[in-house]
């Protein structure tokens, strides 16, 4: 079997400062170096799936007049973008200092008005601890998202974010600090069904995976420092998160090693053995290396979602174990501003906590109430039945 059969590169991210948005010309040298990127892992038997941009936060610093007036300065960017099929993170867009009653509004505007761009909102920071007012902005946001755009898809592009650090190459919480970098994130949740594969010791199982895994991404690494050194830019590392697909799901990974369905009782202990094994590769690690559970990208845990086999208070408690928190998860779009505010900042409670970080990324289904199955017009997603925040 080839590696590119094993895993997917999900991403080759880009960080890069700029000092306004009319800045299109570094857009372009971006764009230009990660095409390059992308053709040295093909040349090494790796598909890769996404090119991205992460900037250093400008939204952050504007005055509700200047964000607006940015606004035309996007749409040019995301023109540019969609031509190349590259993708683009603004970061944090919420000012750090309390609410701001016009950012909802402006980022509906946004996410009609581009395809491309994705943005975060900041709600806890080793600076600052939790955020409480980040929840509630990123509530207000979330439900308004609901509505820009069919099926509530445009929460696709926006999550809470909590002790995320730059250089993260997931979206939509990716940002960049300091000098240009390069960051690269994988679809390898096939390779935890490949180290579980048969009836794996649990005493072993740790091993098994990391062993797989460090076989796996040392090559990626080697290519990746290698561009990175042809680009001129700092290498973060490997983002080492088994990211799922359509055809890799981890839920089945772990099925292998728990040998009864996700959400079963073991889960916890299946997802923190793990998430161990892949925080301690021999590989330069960057982001979140930790356990991803996307509901609506992986079918096997949307399966188990509608069986009702766990909730979404179980995948809270599995992030404390684990990586992201909780990631494109459906849940009625008419849950209350307070339920979700509330669910958001124990999230940021939980990463400053444990120091770790973990976002909020739920997918508002409109017209759809708890155990109604949505459906999605997007390759990207499964259906699954809608989940209830309790």
């Amino acid at each position: 079997m080839t590696e590119k059969h094993r895993l997917r590169v999900r991403t080759v991210t880009f960080g890069a400062t700029l000092s306004d948005l009319h800045q299109v010309d570094r857009i372009e040298r971006n764009i230009a170096g990660l095409k390059r990127a992308r053709e040295r892992f093909n040349a090494g038997g790796y598909e890769v799936q996404t090119l991205r941009i992460a900037i250093a936060p400008l939204i952050d610093r504007m005055s509700p007049a200047q964000r607006d007036a940015a606004l035309l300065a996007l749409k040019r960017i995301d023109a540019l973008l969609i031509e190349h099929g590259v993708i683009m993170s603004l970061g944090p867009i919420g000012s750090p200092d309390g609410d701001d009653p016009s950012l909802t509004a402006w980022t509906t505007h946004l996410v009609r008005e581009t395809q491309s761009i994705s943005f975060s909102v900041v709600v806890a920071s080793p600076e600052r601890g939790v955020q409480q007012h980040g929840s509630r902005t990123s509530a207000q946001i979330m439900l308004a998202l609901a509505q820009a755009l069919p099926g509530g898809l445009a929460n696709f592009r926006f999550a809470a974010a909590a002790n995320i650090p730059a250089g993260t190459p997931f979206f939509p919480v990716a940002w960049h600090n300091g000098p240009d970098s390069l960051a690269i994130g994988l679809e390898a949740a096939g390779l935890v069904e490949e180290a579980w594969s048969g009836e794996p010791e649990p005493n072993r199982a740790e091993s098994e995976l990391k062993r797989t895994f460090e076989g796996a991404l040392q090559p990626i690494e080697a290519i990746a420092t290698q561009i990175a050194a042809s680009e001129s830019r700092m290498f973060l590392g490997i983002d080492s998160s088994p990211a799922p697909g359509m055809d890799r799901s981890i839920g089945a990974g772990i099925e292998k090693l728990l040998g009864v369905p996700f959400g079963s009782a073991s889960t916890l202990n299946a997802c923190a053995t793990l998430t161990a094994a892949i925080k301690s590769l021999n590989v330069k690690l960057c982001g979140y290396s930790g356990l991803m559970l996307p509901v609506l990208e992986d079918p096997v845990l949307a399966q188990r979602a509608s069986e009702q086999r766990f909730s979404v208070r179980d995948l809270l408690l599995y992030s404390s174990v684990c990586g992201t928190g909780l990631d494109v998860v459906p849940v009625p779009a008419s849950t209350s501003e307070a339920t979700l505010s509330g669910l958001i900042t124990d999230v940021a409670a939980l990463s400053t906590r444990l120091r770790k970080p973990l976002s909020v990324r739920l997918l508002l289904v409109p017209a759809k109430e708890a155990g109604e199955l949505a459906t999605f017009d997007s390759p990207l997603l499964t259906s699954c039945k809608v989940m209830k925040i309790d």
